[in-house]
């Protein structure tokens, strides 16, 4: 039978694209935002604005689009082999992965990036952007950090 190794598979794929993902979130959020912090506020800036201009060309964006598209069979396979058992632990996880993932970093994270990259003013204005992008992009990384790496646990408790 086909779906239910399929359905393995496809599990181990989301456990580690979530724990992945989740694991490059809890960098930023242990360590990478607070070292940014510490540093002069126009060179804060200006490696976070490189850094969110190299991870869209990155091995990072394959794999963090990726789990949208797993998740998504992941869903359609827990449905259709709802009677195996575990199915409300993949939907949990996808919808994790889905919703608190990939639509809080569309809905927030983004807009941060694109707010500070068009940033262009004096030093005490870019002071208060800085302090603001700081506190509300953390907020929102703390959020798919969590999010991702629950989606791993609970791919992974599926898994049979």
């Amino acid at each position: 039978m086909l779906e239910p190794s399929l359905m393995k598979w496809m599990l181990i794929a989301g456990a580690l694209g979530s724990g992945v993902t989740g694991g490059i979130f809890f960098a930023f959020s242990a360590f990478i935002m607070t070292s940014l912090a510490t540093i002069p506020i126009e060179s804060g800036v200006a490696a976070m604005n490189a850094i969110n201009r190299v991870i869209l060309r990155s091995w990072f964006m394959p794999v963090f689009l990726g789990m949208v598209a797993v998740s998504a069979v992941l869903v359609i396979l827990a449905v259709r082999q709802w009677s195996l058992g575990s199915g409300n632990l993949v939907i949990a996880g996808a919808a994790l992965y889905v919703l608190a993932t990939f639509v809080s970093t569309i809905l927030f994270n983004v807009p941060l990036n694109d707010r500070l990259a068009a940033f262009q003013g004096n030093e005490t204005a870019a002071a208060e952007v800085w302090a603001t992008y700081l506190e509300e992009w953390i907020l929102w990384n703390h959020v798919r950090t969590i999010s991702s790496l629950a989606a791993s646990v609970a791919f992974m408790a599926a898994i049979r």
